[in-house]
């Protein structure tokens, strides 16, 4: 069996039957795709998937260890492992190569956030005057600015908002996560005017007929792209001088950190941010608890 067809059999297990993102699956393949371009740098005839040995892909594992963080390596042999044991599933192999081959040791990552005056700082940068091609997208970038952290939405999420997503009087929106499982966040209304302003400001443009229910288009009437976003985010960032990594994640962790500091129930936090376990949530505990010990070597007598 070739790598191509094994590979989009792959995708679509993990489409249809694991119900996966295609953000996920582009993981998968891009991980994939490197350990093929591995084999063939690395050797003179086709290495098959249904014969590959545990010792290659240490070898491989190995080599790509010398540029790519322990954090990378871990998701890489991840990936293949998910490969692999579906490649067993489907009997096409006995066992998986990459059983015996462990991960680095992973630190815990606290993910980065921001403050209450840094995102006021931010928000305050954007010009609502801005305009391109006759349209206003000032309005509109404060609009996904506040919805990200107002909301704790991912990108994806973000950019897949449909008008129909609103329910304003309720005072919530519909989003649909990973594995287009969907749930309800509250919204506030703040937020709630700056999508309203937004949505006469949409209406002016000549919005594609595969986009007429998206909430945030570009000025051409199509729907933004997560790259967009970053570049958005990252203009106003350094538009302001901030010395810190921010991306559209950034605003989600902002979000449940600062919800969790001001006394929220880590049980609705994670229904909020749309995580299958509770687990996955309380990271933000370390978050809080660092800010605790913070606050205690700076203002205790006996630090």
């Amino acid at each position: 069996m070739k790598w191509s067809s094994l590979i989009t059999d792959f995708e679509h297990f993990l489409r249809l039957e694991r119900g996966l993102s295609d953000n996920t699956i582009n993981n998968y393949n891009y991980d994939i795709k490197r350990l093929i371009s591995y084999l063939n740098d690395n050797y003179n005839h086709i290495v098959s998937p249904i014969d590959i040995s545990q010792g290659t892909i240490q070898q491989f594992i190995y080599t790509i260890s010398k540029d790519l963080s322990a954090r990378t390596q871990a998701r890489i042999i991840s990936g293949l492992r998910n490969f692999f044991d579906y490649l067993v599933f489907e009997n096409y192999r006995e066992t998986n190569p990459v059983d015996q081959i462990e991960s680095p040791r992973l630190g815990l990552k606290l993910p980065d956030t921001l403050s209450i005056e840094d995102i006021d700082q931010i928000i305050a940068a954007i010009d609502l005057n801005y305009q391109f091609r006759g349209v206003n997208l000032g309005h509109r970038n404060k609009a996904i600015i506040e919805s990200l952290y107002s909301c704790g939405l991912r990108v994806s999420e973000l950019t897949h908002l449909k008008i129909s997503d609103l329910f304003f009087q309720e005072g919530f929106i519909k989003v649909t996560g990973k594995g287009n499982k969907e749930r309800f966040v509250p919204i506030g209304k703040s937020t709630q005017k700056l999508i309203k302003i937004w949505l006469d400001i949409r209406k002016q443009i000549d919005v594609a007929s595969e986009a007429k229910d998206i909430l945030f288009l570009n000025y051409k009437g199509n729907q933004l792209t997560r790259a967009m976003i970053f570049t958005i985010i990252k203009k106003l960032v350094e538009k302001v001088g901030l010395k810190k990594t921010v991306s559209p994640h950034t605003f989600r962790h902002s979000f449940a950190t600062h919800l969790l500091e001001n006394g929220a129930d880590l049980r609705a936090i994670q229904m909020m941010l749309g995580h299958e376990s509770i687990t996955t949530t309380e990271i933000y505990t370390h978050i809080d608890k660092s800010q605790l010990n913070k606050v205690i070597n700076t203002f205790h007598p006996r630090k």
